[in-house]
């Protein structure tokens, strides 16, 4: 028996069924685009008594990636960013979901000033002064530690050269 309506209608489900296909196609490039980068090798460093792991970002690729687009970090994890040389810095917010805290560090580790950054936010927060490090941790995390300007980080030295 001959059904040219169920026909038509078959035919209109595949088509619909293949733009839906395309469209995925399409917003999963999109999708990769927005990815945070891999986790970067990290470097043990201490403030005091008080242990962290950072991720190294010496590269100007990821330094400009930094945590984008990551939705979350453990307590004790953080992203050092590692300069060419020192100079004033300053740090956005844009594409990023986490709220940070930054601390900015001269070349002879000595944290020059902290700041609280919100998510998503194009606010520029610069450094005190000429920062050879700035180390991103979860908002809140040097506060929480009394880690303040005027403190100094250890295990700088393991970390990559900037370039």
């Amino acid at each position: 028996m001959y059904r040219p309506r169920a026909r038509a209608v078959t035919h209109a489900a595949f088509a619909t069924a293949l733009a839906l296909l395309c469209w995925l196609a399409l917003a999963g490039t999109t999708f990769a685009q927005g990815e945070g980068q891999p986790k970067l090798p990290a470097i043990a460093l201490a403030v005091g008594k008080h242990k962290l792991s950072a991720e190294v970002a010496a590269a100007p690729e990821t330094r400009e990636r930094g945590l984008m687009f990551r939705y979350q970090m453990k307590d004790d994890e953080g992203m050092l960013f590692v300069f060419p040389s020192a100079q004033r810095q300053s740090f956005w917010m844009k594409n990023t979901p986490l709220p940070l805290s930054i601390a900015f560090v001269d070349a002879r580790g000595v944290i020059l000033n902290i700041r609280d950054m919100m998510p998503f936010t194009t606010e520029g927060h610069p450094s005190d002064g000429e920062a050879l490090y700035a180390l991103e941790m979860n908002r809140g995390w040097f506060a929480q530690r009394g880690i303040k300007a005027g403190d100094r980080i250890q295990g700088l030295d393991k970390a990559a050269k900037g370039r």
